[in-house]
């Protein structure tokens, strides 16, 4: 007796995973070993640039406020430090945000920090 093997879900796998590395280079897109190592590779990249992605728009916006910082005279530590102990609550998002397109808004919270 023949060996029962569901033919027709196997394909339909391996057609699901060829069909996501359509756009890769060479073997990569249509052998069927190559593109399965590539697009489990694919996954782990983007869990990990996931969480990469956070740590470098924090650093993203500390160069910018440290930029605006320096233009007002004060390095990106010091500013930091004396919001902190102004109590004023700010992220560096919007602390970034401010830096790049609100000028005088920064300015204004940096004057409220000094004083």
């Amino acid at each position: 007796m023949s060996r029962s093997v569901n033919h027709a879900a196997s394909k339909a796998r391996r057609k699901r995973i060829l069909k996501q590395t359509r756009g890769y280079y060479g073997a990569r897109r249509n052998v069927w070993t190559v593109a399965k190592n590539t697009w489990e590779k694919g996954l782990t990249y983007a869990y990990r640039d996931r969480k990469v992605k956070k740590r470098t728009f924090r650093a993203l916006w500390i160069q910018r406020i440290n930029a605006a910082a320096r233009q007002e005279g004060l390095s990106y530590s010091r500013l930091m430090g004396m919001l902190h102990d102004k109590g004023i609550e700010i992220n560096r998002k919007v602390l970034a945000d401010l830096a790049m397109n609100h000028q005088e808004a920064f300015k204004a919270i940096v004057d409220k920090a000094k004083a």
